[in-house]
C-alpha cells in the first residue's frame, strides 16, 4: 500500500514505515504531523484517484531530525573581466518516517 501526497508544495511516494526527506517543517523532533493532501492511493492494486485530493485520507507521520543536504557550490565567471564567485548553499531537511496511512 502506498500513497501519493502533496508535503511543503512537492509531491512525495509515501509507504508504511518507510522514511522521507522533505522540505523543513516546523514542529519538534518527535511529534507526530498529518498530511490532508493525498492524490492517490494504490491498495493492493485498487486504485483511489482524487480530484485533486481523496476525500478522507491523510497521512500520519513523525518527524525524526532536522537535517541538513549537501553543499551544493554555485560558481559565477565572466571570461576575460577577472570576475569570479563562489558560493555555498546547504538545504535544510527534515526526516520524517510514514507510520500509517488511513483511507
Amino acid at each position: 500500500m502506498y500513497a501519493i501526497v502533496e508535503i511543503a508544495g512537492q509531491q512525495f511516494k509515501a509507504e508504511k514505515n518507510k522514511s522521507l526527506y522533505v522540505h523543513r517543517l516546523e514542529g519538534e523532533e518527535g511529534s507526530a504531523v498529518t498530511f490532508e493532501k493525498v492524490m492517490l492511493i494504490d491498495n493492493e492494486g485498487q486504485l483511489r484517484i482524487g480530484a485533486p485530493v481523496v476525500e478522507g485520507a491523510s497521512i500520519a507521520a513523525k518527524i525524526i531530525s532536522h537535517v541538513k543536504g549537501d553543499k551544493v557550490l554555485v560558481f559565477k565567471k565572466k571570461r576575460r573581466k577577472g570576475y569570479q564567485k563562489l558560493n555555498g548553499h546547504r538545504q535544510s531537511f527534515t526526516k520524517i518516517l510514514v507510520e500509517d496511512i488511513h483511507i
